[in-house]
């Protein structure tokens, strides 16, 4: 596979989405932004030297929402370090965390900060826990959720099991950004990244052993092809 030139940069009517990095088994971290307004989707390591490189402290501080896709390292890896420099910088508006139900890892690491910290937070964390595929609305974004499918090897790295994981939809000003997350082929991703404005798709596996955690450079160039614009992601190093 071609390697992926990183960060990723797109825009359109002041809708922008920047991938700072999305590398397997090490990290990603992707910024999106609707006029004046900030979100950050699947915060892995490094997260925060990324976003000091490319916003104003100000305008960190004022980041309202978080969306996770599932919680393996490298998407959640950079949650605890960006929780404690908001502390540490006095945010004092509220931070939501949305996340796919039964992803006990955003939850440990909340509890933890929780814990640890106690009554020195100078702002309210919410968790939002997403069952289903309920849309909803922040900043003037809508967000649609949808359930895809990915899958992990458990301790005799031979059996896998599912985990919870979730695509996002975001449109704002009929502009929609599709981002799949980490997932085999699914008819969900499919039906959501159809017609997008841009279809953000990995392709983490190689054609010849497809086993539901990721999808191959072929299956996921069939579905960004439906897309007006498609970028293709955690294509391994």
């Amino acid at each position: 596979m071609k390697k992926t030139k990183y960060p990723i940069i797109w825009e359109k009517n002041n809708f922008a989405i920047k991938i700072f990095c999305s590398i397997p088994n090490i990290a990603t971290g992707i910024l999106l932004k609707a006029a004046d307004s900030h979100f950050i989707i699947d915060p892995g390591d490094g997260i925060l030297r990324d976003l000091n490189k490319e916003l104003k402290t100000a305008e960190i501080l004022k980041i309202s929402d978080i969306l996770v896709t599932h919680g393996h390292h490298d998407h959640v890896g950079g949650v605890w370090s960006l929780l404690t420099y908001l502390k540490v910088m006095n945010k004092k508006t509220p931070l939501v965390i949305h996340y796919p139900k039964g992803c006990i890892e955003i939850v440990h690491i909340y509890n933890a900060f929780i814990d640890v910290y106690k009554n020195n937070i100078s702002y309210k964390i919410y968790l939002k826990e997403i069952d289903g595929t309920k849309a909803f609305t922040s900043k003037k974004v809508l967000i649609q959720p949808f359930p895809v499918i990915h899958k992990e090897y458990i301790s005799d790295h031979k059996t896998t099991r599912q985990v919870p994981a979730l695509g996002y939809k975001f449109t704002y000003l009929n502009t929609k950004i599709c981002y799949g997350g980490d997932t085999a082929y699914c008819d969900t991703l499919v039906k959501n990244a159809r017609n997008s404005d841009l279809a953000i798709l990995e392709a983490g596996h190689d054609e010849d052993t497809p086993d539901e955690m990721h999808m191959t450079l072929k299956e996921a160039k069939s579905i960004g092809e439906s897309a007006k614009e498609y970028y293709l992601v955690h294509v391994p190093e």
